[in-house]
């Protein structure tokens, strides 16, 4: 059994691996030879929670185990193994890990759904899994202008500089006119206006996986024409997005589909969105190519398994 440093994460899975990696683990779903189980929690008085998500795909399944408390931070664990024969394969570092294959599933939905010419990218969050989505935009789509706001002026400046992005004053000054929309914040309550999306906008929307927490306003749900989600059964407990704008019995109705269903853009005028919640199958279609690299070329702790 290996066990893989974020260090080694990072150098052994390019974002633009991880989209296509992203894009078979979707089509498999559709088939039916991926299998997701939705991420659970456990919460204690302490305010520290764990999380827990598992998936299969093709030769690999496995499961991602996350602490977190609001004070004190968050700690990503990946377990791998063998589907032939249950045989544990590698335990990963997974911070890095759950932030390039959040990207690179928001880089997928975007090659689907977002406007072949799309061009301009409109930031709200500054933050780790920010920065990832901007590059995934960029591996994806002909980007030659990203704007970013967040409610940390220091925040925005540093990550402007670091993604070659300009730094502006309102969250409307970031994403009014521009032709995709990313927010990745910890909002609890909306970050944008429905006025301020232009027909033909495409959304990815990755910064909630909570019921009671949102950042899109009820009034853009219901003007999007196509709305995708990773997970209808994940989404229908966590995509407080949704949930809070929408009865589920109608979201049919309204054109919420699962991304393995998703086949393109409908045109170049209509609203669509993509409402990421994070999926364990992602994290296994990523963790498989990784122990692949890691053994050929020789890399990553081996670690002894007891029994």
């Amino acid at each position: 059994m290996l066990f893989l440093t974020e260090s080694e994460v990072r150098e052994l899975l390019p974002l633009v691996t991880a989209i296509d990696l992203m894009e078979g683990a979707f089509h498999r779903l559709a088939t039916g030879d991926a299998l997701n189980q939705p991420r659970r929690r456990l919460i204690l008085p302490t305010g520290s929670v764990l999380h827990y998500m598992a998936g299969a795909d093709a030769a690999y399944f496995g499961a991602k185990i996350y602490a977190t408390h609001p004070r004190h931070g968050a700690h990503f664990l990946f377990l791998l193994y063998a589907a032939a024969d249950a045989r544990p394969l590698a335990m990963f570092e997974a911070n890095y890990l759950g932030q390039i294959r959040t990207g690179a599933a928001s880089g997928y939905a975007t090659r689907l759904l977002a406007r072949p010419d799309a061009a301009t990218v409109g930031v709200i969050g500054s933050g780790f899994q920010a920065r990832t989505q901007v590059a995934a935009m960029r591996a994806v789509r002909p980007v030659r202008q990203v704007k970013v706001w967040s409610r940390s002026e220091e925040k925005r400046r540093a990550f402007a500089v670091e993604c070659n992005a300009a730094a502006v004053e309102t969250a409307e000054q970031a994403v009014r006119d521009c032709d995709i929309v990313i927010t990745a914040t910890n909002s609890k309550d909306p970050v944008l206006d429905a006025a301020w999306i232009s027909p033909g906008t495409h959304i990815n929307a990755m910064g909630s996986n909570q019921a009671q927490r949102r950042e899109l306003p009820a009034e853009l749900i219901l003007r999007a024409d196509l709305i995708a989600v990773d997970s209808l059964e994940q989404a229908l407990m966590q995509s407080g997005d949704l949930l809070m704008a929408l009865d589920p019995e109608l979201w049919s109705a309204h054109n919420i589909i699962e991304l393995k269903d998703a086949k393109s853009r409908p045109s170049t005028q209509e609203v669509t969105i993509f409402k990421s919640n994070g999926i364990a199958v992602e994290d296994v279609a990523a963790a498989a190519y990784i122990y692949e690299k890691a053994l050929a070329e020789g890399r990553g702790e081996k670690m002894k398994i007891y029994s």
